[in-house]
């Protein structure tokens, strides 16, 4: 008798990172404060004995409507290499068959950390199909190498981290990609509070890599891991850290504005007329901060941090829709765990190997 086995597996996306592009190879060691939210990005896996006939391995990727199968032998990828890369990289038990439908409510390319966030709960899926369980640090590991080694990318360590842990982190990079994760435990209020006043804008359009990243860079590859544009990014994530533990908001909020400052200073594109446009609705409606989300360009996202008002902060998001048809809050609620995973339907004994 064979039961349908049915894996279940979640992990949020990430906003606010400041410290970010100094979580890379050639910044060598770093500082990243960052915070996991809601929209998750969201796995289920069907699991079924493989009787030697039929489609193995199923990709349902849903965001972007295609199913289709994986091709035993093949090489190279195909359609979603991502995906495709990351369950390469579990090795699926040949006596399993499986159909993996993935999906997220947070825009792909908004600089939020979403295609790690995907990677982080596919694996953590995918761990449960054999003995033993990676641990969040381990997934996060995994995530990112499947981005750096199997598709030869370029990727810092920060997303895959907060994906996999969740809430709000401080993370020191040693030495790349080997890190510590110092989770910011803070009273329930201010939590709350935090989650209130926080506020997630699209900008319409899909961040990408894109010829200004690579300028970029090259500049910082040469310049060295010690110089004074990495070195301003990296004092953002303890300023940051320390703020949240004295709920200083204000600070919080000077903090989120460095560090865009910074992202500037970079390369002037990494700050759209986009971006900048909301930045000066913000300000005109008493936000006390702005971050660029990610590596920053065309495209993506921003997240702002907002005074005591709650009416302010939603006369803030009306003009900002308003001022532009492309322009979306994405509502988010922080999230206290990172990956979760669980399942349902009942196994049968041989599905493990």
């Amino acid at each position: 008798m064979t039961t349908k086995r049915i894996i279940n597996s979640v992990a949020p996306i990430r906003v606010c990172d400041n410290g970010g592009w100094t979580d890379t190879w050639f910044a060598e060691h770093g500082s990243i404060f960052n915070i996991g939210v809601y929209p998750y990005a969201e796995v289920q896996i069907e699991v079924t004995a493989f009787q030697g006939e039929g489609d193995r391995i199923v990709i349902d990727a849903e965001n972007y409507g295609e199913r289709y199968a994986l091709q035993p032998n093949k090489p190279g990828w195909d359609r979603h290499p991502l995906l495709e890369a990351a369950i390469e990289c579990m090795h699926v038990p040949e006596n399993l068959a499986i159909q993996v439908t993935i999906y997220s409510e947070a825009p792909a390319g908004a600089g939020t950390g979403t295609s790690a966030a995907v990677t982080v709960a596919l694996i953590g899926a995918l761990d449960r199909l054999t003995p033993g369980h990676l641990t969040p640090h381990e997934v996060a590991h995994t995530a990112q190498r499947v981005e750096t080694e199997l598709l030869k990318q370029q990727c810092g360590i920060q997303d895959q981290i907060c994906s996999a842990y969740g809430g709000i982190n401080y993370i020191e990079m040693h030495r790349y990609p080997h890190a510590s994760v110092s989770p910011i435990q803070i009273p329930n209020a201010l939590w709350w509070e935090l989650e209130r006043r926080l506020a997630l804008v699209y900008l319409g359009k899909s961040h990408s890599s894109s010829d200004i990243h690579k300028r970029v860079i090259r500049e910082l590859e040469n310049a060295g891991p010690e110089c004074r544009k990495i070195a301003d990014l990296r004092l953002t994530a303890g300023k940051s850290r320390d703020a949240l533990f004295a709920g200083d908001f204000e600070a919080l909020g000077r903090a989120m504005i460095e560090n865009t400052d910074a992202q500037g200073r970079l390369h002037a594109e990494l700050v759209s007329p986009a971006a900048q446009r909301i930045i000066e609705i913000a300000q005109a409606h008493g936000a006390l901060g702005w971050k660029v989300n990610g590596a920053g360009g065309d495209g993506g996202s921003i997240t702002l941090l907002n005074g005591s008002s709650s009416q302010a902060k939603r006369e803030m998001i009306r003009a900002i829709e308003q001022n532009n048809p492309l322009f979306k809050n994405i509502p988010i609620y922080l999230s206290r765990y990172g990956l979760r995973t669980w399942e349902t339907g009942r196994p049968v004994g041989d599905f493990r190997t």
